[in-house]
């Protein structure tokens, strides 16, 4: 089969498709026939080597949507079942973009039924990342939740999931996205190119990678979020500083995809490419400005 992968860290041009075996599930797990599979930031920060593994053969790709072909021992998954997964892991040999792909069972959940799977597999990492994040912030309801990058991929949906929670929350972006993210449930706005308000909220959840210029919203005591582990400020003022190394979670992505169905949850593809030209989605992911997933088809 094909697969996404790199042998050397570099730019676009280091994506490789390669045939390898079809992996086979062990005990727990599943295996997938992909049929759409998103692209993210991680898969670029990979491909660079940001994570290490020079020398090794590294398979791209975490997000996944298709249908259960087989099954390992111990598992209540069916042949022919319709989900969507997460695969984390920095430097495994094989990612989701590929024709098939191996995940545990406790890492995939139903497909949302009102989705395509093009849409669909835009949907593990971002949203697993955003409601993460929420969960590490533990903010109660009516509390002020600030997000930056409010527009993008973990940011909008963080913007929903707040909102769906009972925050109060205002959205940092574009002045040119503030349509798009009050569609979201904002209760306020803020163009990224104004003055940010002091000590004005109980936490930020910083998807648009602030760092210490995030701080200064926060109140005294408050929480900031980062999506980078590592990159997080130091604290100040009392102020909890932590960053989010999402994780995958099936019972936790059975509910989001629930609220996918409901239409709590909205995901938006920019544009799709066939799995023979990654190298290409790549050079379009790290050009930027897409409103929307990069999803590659096998």
């Amino acid at each position: 089969m094909r697969a996404a992968t790199v042998s050397r860290f570099g730019g676009p041009e280091a994506v490789e498709i390669t045939e390898v075996p079809v992996p086979d599930p062990g005990p727990g797990q599943v295996r997938i026939k992909v049929a759409a599979a998103a692209l993210n930031p991680v898969d670029l920060a990979m491909r660079a080597g940001v994570f290490g593994g020079a020398g090794e053969r590294i398979g791209l790709g975490w997000d996944v949507a298709g249908t259960v072909e087989s099954i390992g021992a111990g598992v209540n998954w069916r042949p022919g079942d319709r989900v969507i997964g997460l695969a984390t892991g920095h430097r495994t040999p094989l990612g989701t973009h590929a024709e098939y792909a191996v995940l545990d069972a406790d890492a995939i959940a139903p497909a949302p039924v009102t989705l395509d799977d093009t849409h669909a597999s835009a949907l593990p990492l971002n949203t697993l990342s955003a409601a993460q994040a929420l969960d590490l912030a533990a903010l109660r309801p009516g509390q002020r939740l600030l997000v930056t990058g409010a527009a993008g991929g973990v940011g909008a949906h963080t913007v929903e999931l707040a909102h769906h929670r009972g925050l109060e929350v205002t959205a940092l972006a574009s002045a040119s996205d503030e349509q798009f993210v009050r569609a979201r449930g904002t209760d306020h706005f803020l163009p990224r190119d104004e003055p940010l308000p002091s000590a004005a909220f109980d936490g930020v959840i910083d998807a648009a990678v602030l760092g210490g210029a995030a701080l200064a919203p926060v109140r005294d005591g408050g929480t900031y979020i980062g999506l980078w582990p590592g990159q997080e400020p130091a604290s100040e003022r009392g102020i909890r500083t932590g960053a989010l190394d999402v994780r995958a979670d099936g019972t936790q992505l059975t509910e989001l995809s629930r609220l996918a169905d409901r239409g709590t949850l909205l995901t938006r593809v920019a544009a799709t490419f066939p799995l023979a030209d990654a190298a290409a989605a790549h050079t379009r992911l790290a050009e930027g400005g897409q409103r929307g997933r990069l999803v590659l088809i096998p």
